[in-house]
């Protein structure tokens, strides 16, 4: 049976933060899921290591698993913490910077037409 969520074992609890750690001097990431319609990715970055600014054909949700992070999303900066969430908007600029050591949740809903007969999924 094909598996959509890799990466990771599958029925087992895990704690997402244990799924990948920060390296000295990097930004690590781990791909769980990828596909037309969704992505998603754990990050690892060391303190002040960066994404710089970017946009994206979809929205994304960024959830701090460890640590502080700052997004910036339309040049308005956000501190986010340990368990805080915060919402991305489609082609809005936005960049990730470590004010320390943190670990994060990417996921991103991209804009998918399912072009399948909606009949047969009724």
């Amino acid at each position: 049976m094909k598996e959509f969520i890799k990466n990771m074992n599958h029925e087992e609890v895990l704690t997402l933060c244990e799924q990948i750690s920060v390296q000295p001097g990097q930004v690590v990431s781990k791909t769980l899921a990828q596909n037309p319609a969704v992505s998603v990715t754990l990050f690892a970055f060391d303190k002040g290591e960066e994404i710089s600014s970017h946009d994206s054909e979809g929205d994304a949700m960024v959830t701090v698993l460890e640590g502080q992070g700052e997004l910036t999303v339309d040049g308005k900066a956000y501190v986010l913490s340990e368990g805080e969430t915060l919402i991305m908007p489609a082609k809005k600029p936005h960049s990730v910077y470590a004010k320390e050591s943190f670990k994060m949740l990417l996921l991103v809903v991209f804009p998918f037409e399912d072009n399948r007969d909606k009949s047969q999924t009724l």
